[in-house]
C-alpha cells in the first residue's frame, strides 16, 4: 500500500519507488479521473504476506517494533464501504466490437482488446472498500494507493513485468470463464488458446527488443489460473536484459495482453472505437526496487561476472501488474472502473459482453449486474 502525493517523490531519494501509470491513449474530448501517473518514494517496505506474516525489505522497524507481531491480526470492526454502480453504455461497447470484427475480417489486425468504463459512487473509505475486496477475492496482486488526488484500489490478478537482476517475467492473461464453468474449457477453446498464444508471441516481441540474444523462452504456455470470479488461460514468458527498469518499461509499455496484435495499428484503432479514457484501467501499478548487493546481484544474473549485473540499475528489483479489476476513486467519492476483452474473428458481442460482467461481478460480491 503506498500513501502518498505525486510531488512528495522528487525531494525524497530512496531504495523503493511506488506507483502507477494510465493508459497512455486519451479519446478526443475525454480526461481521465485520475493524474496519469502517480510516485512515491520509500526507504523500504513491510509487506504483508497471503499466509499472514509480515516480511521486511530495505530500511524499515521490524513488524514487533511496530507492535504488528509475527502475523497480521485483523483489526476492529470496520465501516462497511458500498459502491453504488450506473448502468454502463453496453451498445458502445457492442458497435466497438462489430467495428473490430470488420477491421479484423479486412486484415488490418488479428486481435484487439477492448474496454468499457463503469461509474459509480463510492459511500465510505475507500480503504475499507480495499479490505473488503481483498478479504472476498484474496487477489494475488493486490494494490492500495491513496493521496490528495484519491485512490487507488486494484484486485489484479496479472502480471506485467517482474524483475530481479537480469532476469524478466510477464505473464498475460487471455481467455476466461466464470468460477462456475469447467476449467478444462478454456484450453479446449480455439478461440481462447489463438488469442492467447498471439499475444505470447507479442510479449516475446517486446521483451526481445531489449533482452540478450536467445535469451526469451516461454516456461509456462496455457496455463488454467484461478482468479476473482473468474478461470483465466495464463502464460509467462521469460528473459534476461542488462537494459534499465525504465527503458524495459518503456519499451514494452502498455502490456501487450490490454493493446492488440499488431500493437500499434490496435493502439490506433481502440482510440476510435473506445469513447471514453481508460484511465489507469490497462496501465501499470506497483515497485522498483534498490539495487541489490554485488552476491545477490551476480544470484539474480545467475552468471559469475557480477560486472554487467550491477550496471545501471539493472540489478533492481521490479514487480509490475497490469492495472486490470481497478477501480479508480476521486476524493469525492466518485468512482470508474474499466473491464473489457480481447476480440478476435471468433468472437460474439453479446457474449464479450457477459465475460465483462463476470470480471466486475467481484465489486458487487457476485451473481447478476445490480443496474
Amino acid at each position: 500500500m503506498l500513501s502518498g502525493d505525486p510531488a512528495s517523490s522528487a525531494t525524497v531519494d530512496s531504495g523503493y519507488t511506488l506507483g502507477f501509470r494510465a493508459f497512455p491513449d486519451v479519446p478526443s474530448g475525454d480526461r481521465r479521473l485520475l493524474p496519469e501517473a502517480v510516485s512515491g518514494r520509500a526507504a523500504g517496505l513491510l509487506v504483508l504476506g497471503h499466509d499472514g506474516h509480515w516480511s521486511v525489505r530495505g530500511d524499515v522497524p521490524a513488524p514487533g517494533d511496530l507492535h504488528l507481531g509475527a502475523r497480521a491480526r485483523r483489526g476492529p470492526t470496520e465501516i462497511p464501504a458500498t459502491l453504488t454502480w450506473q448502468s454502463p453504455d453496453r451498445q458502445a461497447h457492442h458497435a466497438a466490437v462489430e467495428k473490430c470484427l470488420d477491421a479484423i475480417r479486412a486484415g488490418e489486425i488479428y486481435q484487439a482488446c477492448l474496454s468499457t468504463r463503469v461509474d459509480g459512487q463510492l459511500d465510505g473509505e475507500p480503504v475499507a472498500l480495499f479490505a473488503q475486496l481483498w478479504r472476498r477475492t484474496r487477489a494475488r496482486r493486490a494494490a492500495y494507493l491513496a493521496g490528495s488526488w484519491g485512490a487507488v484500489v486494484s484486485m489484479s490478478p496479472e502480471t506485467y513485468l517482474t524483475r530481479r537482476g537480469r532476469e524478466v517475467r510477464s505473464s498475460p492473461i487471455k481467455g476466461t470463464l466464470p468460477l462456475d464453468a469447467d476449467p478444462a474449457l478454456l484450453r479446449a477453446s480455439d478461440k481462447d488458446v489463438a488469442e492467447n498464444i498471439m499475444i505470447v508471441d507479442l510479449v516475446r516481441h517486446d521483451l526481445g527488443r531489449t533482452a540478450d540474444v536467445g535469451s526469451v523462452t516461454v516456461p509456462e504456455l496455457l496455463g488454467v489460473h484461478e482468479a476473482p470470479g473468474v478461470w483465466h488461460l495464463v502464460s509467462t514468458v521469460a528473459a534476461r536484459t542488462g537494459v534499465s527498469n525504465s527503458e524495459l518499461v518503456e519499451t514494452t509499455f502498455p502490456p501487450a495482453s490490454v493493446t492488440g496484435t499488431p500493437k500499434l495499428r490496435a493502439r490506433e484503432l481502440i482510440a476510435g472505437w473506445e469513447l471514453r479514457a481508460r484511465g489507469l484501467h490497462c496501465g501499470a501499478i506497483g515497485i522498483a526496487g534498490p539495487r541489490l548487493d554485488s552476491a545477490d546481484a551476480r544470484d539474480a544474473a545467475n552468471t559469475a561476472d557480477a560486472t554487467d549485473a550491477t550496471d545501471a540499475d539493472t540489478a533492481s528489483e521490479l514487480d509490475l501488474s497490469v492495472a486490470i479489476r481497478t477501480l479508480e476513486i476521486a476524493p469525492d467519492g466518485r468512482c470508474e472502473f474499466g473491464v473489457g476483452g480481447g476480440i478476435t474473428i471468433d468472437s460474439d458481442p453479446d457474449a464479450e459482453w457477459d465475460e465483462c460482467i463476470h470480471k466486475a461481478a467481484f465489486t458487487w460480491g457476485g451473481g447478476p449486474a445490480p443496474w
